[in-house]
């Protein structure tokens, strides 16, 4: 369930950024203690914890790197979703992501199972242990929920759905995407950056075979 709401950026008396939220989470979320979301202001996401103030009422911390784009004190459209697992302190956004994904490294995987790790490792320009540590999971354990949350660290746009186009022939690919292929009990993934597929099986695949995809998330370049 997603929550929207027009609210103010504001200083806080600790000397934080912060927007409050104007209704009750523990009443309408149904949660109390710890709340990881994921906000988006305007066109800017991030993921973080919500901060508890009192009696249900909670506010939205604000980093200082998304705080550059906006204006304090002005009223913004406000969304959020709670997530299912806790979110990860993040110096980044998609304000301030990571890199600009202007370009694709293929990285070959040591071993079966560590294909997810390696797409996350492939869009953050990163090493593979570095996104092995972010996710907190080894061979075979990469499911997509965490592949979004380790994009959401690191401040990696993507699309809130997923397409499932169970092998058909006319799939028209966005020009980066993760690519989810089937294979056996797991799903086999890989990045696909402007009509190649980035696999960390094969490498680079020149022309890749639309049929094979269960599924896809764009990425937003």
């Amino acid at each position: 369930m997603k929550y929207i709401f027009y609210g103010e950026i504001t200083k806080t008396d600790e000397g934080h950024y912060a927007v409050e939220i104007p209704f009750n989470v523990w009443e309408i979320c149904k949660k109390e203690g710890d709340v990881p979301v994921k906000v988006r202001i305007e066109e800017t996401t991030f993921v973080c914890n919500l901060e508890h103030i009192k009696n249900g009422y909670y506010r939205i911390p604000v980093q200082e790197s998304v705080c550059k784009t906006f204006e304090i004190n002005k009223e913004y459209k406000i969304a959020f979703r709670v997530t299912r697992s806790g979110a990860q302190d993040s110096p980044y956004s998609t304000a301030n992501p990571i890199r600009v994904i202007d370009s694709m490294q293929v990285l070959i995987q040591p071993h079966d199972g560590l294909c997810g790790q390696s797409c996350v490792a492939m869009l953050a320009g990163i090493t593979l242990e570095e996104a092995i540590n972010t996710m907190h999971c080894l061979e075979w354990q990469a499911t997509m929920d965490k592949i979004v949350s380790a994009l959401n660290y690191y401040g990696i746009d993507h699309s809130e759905e997923i397409i499932y186009t169970g092998g058909r022939e006319d799939v028209k690919l966005p020009e980066c995407c993760i690519i989810m292929e089937k294979m056996g009990r797991y799903s086999h993934y890989l990045v696909y950056y402007y009509g190649k597929g980035y696999d960390s099986n094969l490498g680079v695949v020149e022309r890749y075979d639309v049929t094979k995809i269960k599924g896809y998330m764009e990425i937003y370049l």
